[in-house]
């Protein structure tokens, strides 16, 4: 009897090892796998143009040619958001987590002339025939172009 007892203990010890290393393997896989599947931030060069560089000399005589004031910002804020579209035009805000790359045209080999970052606002002004590309206008009013198509969504309620 006393052997039977150790073979059971033996079975119940070797049984319960298998248990605990299958479930610390797949906890360690989804922990891994969590690690793996989030996107990493993007990254900086020194040769990268910000916002400002690609939107030229234009936005920057604009804002020394005008005697401006905190309150004439504000007001010429919600005038340009208050402005009306062209027919067919609406706002919308980018919905890529990374952005979206701001082209010449509407195809896949034209210029990038820019970019567009996460839940920024924008203006949709067309689509193209086949609905892969939109031409779009920056809120700001000084950059227009071409992205992808689905990456953006209708701001409703403006």
């Amino acid at each position: 009897m006393n052997s039977i007892y150790s073979v059971f203990k033996f079975l119940v010890g070797f049984l319960l090892a298998i248990v605990l290393m299958a479930g610390a393997s797949v906890a360690a896989a989804l922990y891994f796998a969590a690690k793996l599947t989030t996107v990493p931030d993007r990254p900086v060069f020194p040769n990268d143009k910000t916002a400002a560089q690609i939107a030229g000399a234009g936005a920057k005589s604009t804002a020394k040619a005008s005697p401006v004031s905190t309150s004439s910002d504000a007001a010429s804020g919600d005038a340009a958001s208050e402005k009306p579209l062209e027919p067919g035009a609406y706002r919308a805000l980018v919905t890529q987590p990374i952005g979206l790359i701001l082209r010449d045209s509407g195809n896949r080999d034209s210029n990038r002339i820019g970019g567009v970052g996460y839940k920024e606002k924008v203006v949709v002004l067309e689509d193209s025939p086949d609905k892969e590309w939109q031409r779009i206008r920056v809120e700001d009013g000084n950059r227009e172009g071409w992205v992808k198509g689905g990456n953006t969504e209708k701001v409703e309620g403006e």
